[in-house]
């Protein structure tokens, strides 16, 4: 499954565009199947209709634990780091995991879960989390894990999306210095939800919570009546694995459904060849597994090819700048993958809180979530790899299940600020606007994949109409990524961020629409229009600019209101940075919004803003340069 050299890679590469179902059918055979597939990949972009390895049947926990234990059963599966540096780490092994995983697979049974069932999944980043995910997978029950950042309001539109029957939760959760009570927000979300029969709450904080009878029930007690002998349920290649849920540039998030084979697959298969996983490394993916990251890089790709992944509850700055230098020197952490929000942010407090660990363990480096820009890299490579470790820069999406463009720890060129070349499998293009595709290199365009690959998106959830408009229609024949790219003299591809009405804030998006909404829920706001804008720790920082009913007395505490309305909402990763209170936004005769002045005007360049004679009231922009924050 591992590509060792440069040349390997470009014969891999070529193998899997000249015949694509022949390299997956040689990847997918190192797998463990019931029984093997009729068809290799079937159905075109132009329906959204694609399959992978049909008519295999398998369980994609037999593939991260149970073949494991034979040779790897006294092997770590999880380490976890606690929030608390004073509190005792926990190493798993896959012996351990398999029983627990099992045990809680039949928790679920016992209370009427069964194949198909959607569970969502509201918990802190603990090794129960692993353990709810994948015993829902071991008896075919969909699993939707929200990040336990998110609202009420926000998971309950998941829930309610989904009609998920059950929620399993936490009494709270620990994250730095602040405890979250997780069981009460699941309890203001229940009371917009009609589908969900049962809550399984987790005991971390010892927060009081209600425990209704006859729908709340203890894990820990629910265990005890239960053993540990649990068969997987077989299950067709293309059954439903996961629903997670993304922001789209409308209001509604967006259920992107994975299904089993092709993802597994995939994700493995990205796992064992980015960060070139050699046997017996600790594996540190620094992501919540309420984002597809987490899913890929903490629990499906390291356990199914049987390595070991290290689970981080905490921040990285508690309780101080030196936490993740400490966790990578008392682990002796190989493979460090984070995201350029988190090395930006810890680049801010010096070298002071690096220096006194010991990162020699460290083989390999990886940058998830946003373009990482030079200083970043720079900093990360010659102070955390210490100028020795390769640096991979991936580039990938919920939609994509693994990663699709970046350097190979070690075996492909690599450069700062280019996600550099596709892996085997994916074959990328640029087109212009009109869609043609833009060949040669030194160009710039929208970048769109034009063959399937094994991990994509297939539908999403209940409505496979807004999938394919989303990601099929505007280049028909093509995936469109919604990013911009170039791709420089030497073939490497280098991603410009988004081209639609999303935020990349820290690496998650946010849909312009989704703050929008949650804005002129506020009362006295009239009309809002958001965008994003450079900023120096995040990325994009999220500038809104609100027309009021009437001028704020007190601006700055309208401006907070407003942010706690949207922490509300949808939750504090969606705050806006700045707020603008403005008397009209530039709208178009036919009533748009020219997000690209708002933008300029955040961005700072206001002398740059174009042609804006098509404006209704040209006057507008003046006002809102003036007010410029």
């Amino acid at each position: 499954m591992r590509i060792k050299t440069f040349e390997e890679y470009q014969v891999a590469y070529q193998q899997s565009v000249d015949d694509p179902e022949g390299y997956w059918a040689e990847v997918g055979q190192q797998f463990q199947w019931r029984k093997p597939w009729k068809k290799v990949l079937s159905g075109d972009f132009a329906e959204a209709t694609i399959k992978w390895y049909e008519g295999g049947v398998l369980n994609i926990t037999e593939n991260a634990l149970d073949r494991h234990l034979a040779d790897k059963g006294d092997q770590p599966a999880i380490i976890w780091e606690p929030n608390d540096p004073d509190d005792q780490s926990v190493t798993i092994t896959y012996r351990v995991l398999y029983d627990r995983v099992c045990r809680f697979a039949n928790v679920l049974k016992k209370h009427g879960v069964k194949k198909g069932d959607r569970i969502c999944i509201y918990l802190p980043m603990v090794p129960e989390l692993t353990i709810a995910v994948l015993a829902c997978a071991r008896i075919g029950a969909v699993h939707s894990v929200v990040f336990g950042g998110f609202s009420a309001k926000s998971i309950a539109d998941r829930i309610n999306d989904a009609e998920c029957t059950m929620v399993i939760t936490s009494d709270g959760s620990f994250r730095g210095q602040k405890v979250i009570p997780m069981k009460e927000t699941v309890d203001n979300a229940l009371d917009l939800c009609k589908t969900v029969k049962n809550v399984i709450v987790m005991t971390r904080t010892r927060t009081p919570v209600s425990m209704l009878k006859g729908r709340d029930l203890w894990w820990e007690e629910e265990e005890k009546s239960v053993d540990s002998v649990c068969p997987a349920e077989p299950m067709d290649a293309e059954d439903t694995l996961f629903i997670l849920y993304t922001s789209g540039s409308t209001g509604k998030p967006k259920g992107v459904v994975h299904t089993i084979a092709g993802y597994m697959v995939f994700a493995t298969y990205t796992f064992a060849n980015v960060f070139q996983y050699e046997p017996g490394e600790i594996h540190f993916c620094t992501a919540d597994i309420g984002w597809i990251t987490g899913h890929s890089y903490i629990v499906y790709g390291p356990l199914c090819y049987g390595a070991t992944s290290l689970i981080f509850e905490g921040i990285p700055t508690y309780p101080d700048a030196g936490r993740f230098w400490q966790i990578v020197a008392k682990h002796k952490v190989n493979i460090l993958y984070t995201a350029p929000t988190a090395i930006r942010s810890l680049m801010s407090f010096g070298l002071s809180f690096v220096k006194d660990n010991d990162l020699s363990s460290l083989t390999k480096l990886g940058s998830v979530g946003e373009p990482i820009n030079e200083e970043a890299w720079q900093w990360f490579k010659q102070n955390i790899g210490k100028g020795n470790c390769p640096l991979v820069d991936t580039w990938w999406q919920t939609e994509t299940g693994g990663i699709m463009i970046s350097s190979l720890a070690g075996v492909t060129p690599e450069k700062p600020t280019y996600a550099t070349l596709p892996l085997p499998g994916i074959q990328p293009v640029l087109v212009d606007e009109k869609g043609e595709i833009i060949e040669g290199n030194g160009v710039s365009g929208n970048l769109c994949i034009k063959f399937p690959w094994p991990g994509i998106i297939r539908t999403t959830y209940g409505d496979h109409e807004r999938c394919k408009q989303t990601y099929f229609s505007t280049y028909p024949g093509m995936y469109f990524t919604g990013d911009g790219c170039l791709r420089d003299e030497d073939g490497n591809y280098r991603i410009t961020g988004r081209v639609d009405d999303v935020m990349n804030v820290s690496g998650h998006r946010i849909g312009t629409a989704e703050v929008e909404n949650a804005i002129n829920m506020h009362l006295g706001v009239v009309e809002s229009a958001v965008v994003g804008y450079p900023h120096e720790i995040k990325g994009q920082g999220i500038y809104a600019y609100i027309i009021t009913e009437n001028k704020p007395d007190d601006p700055e505490m309208m401006r907070k209101d407003i942010a706690a309305t949207v922490s509300r909402l949808i939750g504090p990763i969606a705050k806006p940075d700045k707020i603008q209170f403005v008397s009209g936004l530039p709208k178009t005769r036919s009533g748009k919004i020219m997000r690209r002045i708002l933008r300029k005007v955040a961005e700072g360049e206001m002398d740059s803003l174009g042609d804006i004679s098509t404006l209704l009231d040209p006057a507008v922009v003046e006002d809102i340069k003036a007010g410029a924050l």
